[in-house]
């Protein structure tokens, strides 16, 4: 028995991982304008945007400074939401997902983690922002301030969760997923900007760099399967669908 694919099922699979493909670029670039405008209106000390910040920064520190358990509660949330917790943890998901065989699936996992990772402190350095001050500080941090790293590894990991676990899950798990990825990313950024140590606009930007990471590593996944010529995946097969669904 002759174990060619036929031409037209080839077709669809070339149409399908196009169409991916593209939507996968589209969406990369998409999340980097924003990045993009967010940093020429910090390098440039857009007005508007650091009336803003200051705004939202001393909305923070007026209702956090006279409350010590509050600020306790936040350091220690600081701790929790350490960029390094989240590589441990999607570490231990890489050591699951390499004993069950998915050995693909770690090395995307693994580039966007370290691809993220990365580009946190090489951006903070080119932009170069200080952090934001007060007479009074709730809490004080080394480095610059844009993006917030913290912020920036928090959706790295929660977008990553979602990537792995959204194909396994159905009902009430999937909603869970989806739950636990929003609590990780609100969580962060809210203890970012209450400890005083990150304007919203370094939030955002983290937020912003982290979408578009997993956008552009999704996609040259994407690019890998096809040279495998495996077929194209879909957001309900996941990234490396089992081999009873290629």
């Amino acid at each position: 028995m002759s174990s060619d694919v036929h031409p037209s099922a080839t077709a669809r699979q070339s149409r399908r991982l196009g169409l991916r493909l593209g939507l996968g670029a589209a969406a990369a670039v998409l999340v980097a304008v924003p990045f993009t405008l967010l940093t020429v209106l910090v390098l440039g000390r857009y007005e508007s945007l650091e009336r803003a910040d200051r705004a939202v920064a001393d909305a923070f520190h007026a209702q956090v400074l006279p409350r010590p358990w509050l600020a306790r509660t936040f350091d220690v949330l600081a701790t929790v939401t350490d960029p390094n917790t989240w590589r441990i943890v999607a570490f231990l998901v890489a050591v699951v997902l390499w004993r069950r065989g998915r050995r693909r699936l770690v090395y995307w996992l693994a580039t966007t983690m370290v691809v993220g990772g990365l580009l946190g402190p090489l951006l903070k350095e080119l932009v170069a922002r200080a952090r934001p001050t007060f007479t009074d500080p709730v809490s004080t941090a080394s480095g610059y301030s844009f993006p917030s790293g913290h912020a920036l590894n928090s959706m790295l990991f929660a977008a990553v969760l979602v990537v792995l676990a959204h194909p396994a899950t159905r009902g009430a798990r999937r909603a869970l997923v989806w739950a636990a990825a929003v609590a990780i990313v609100v969580v962060t950024a809210v203890d970012r900007l209450a400890l005083g140590v990150h304007y919203a606009s370094d939030v955002l930007a983290g937020w912003v760099v982290a979408l578009a990471t997993v956008c552009g590593t999704t996609a040259a996944f994407a690019v890998w399967r096809a040279q495998e010529g495996l077929p194209p995946s879909s957001p309900e097969t996941g990234l490396e669908p089992p081999r009873s669904t290629e």
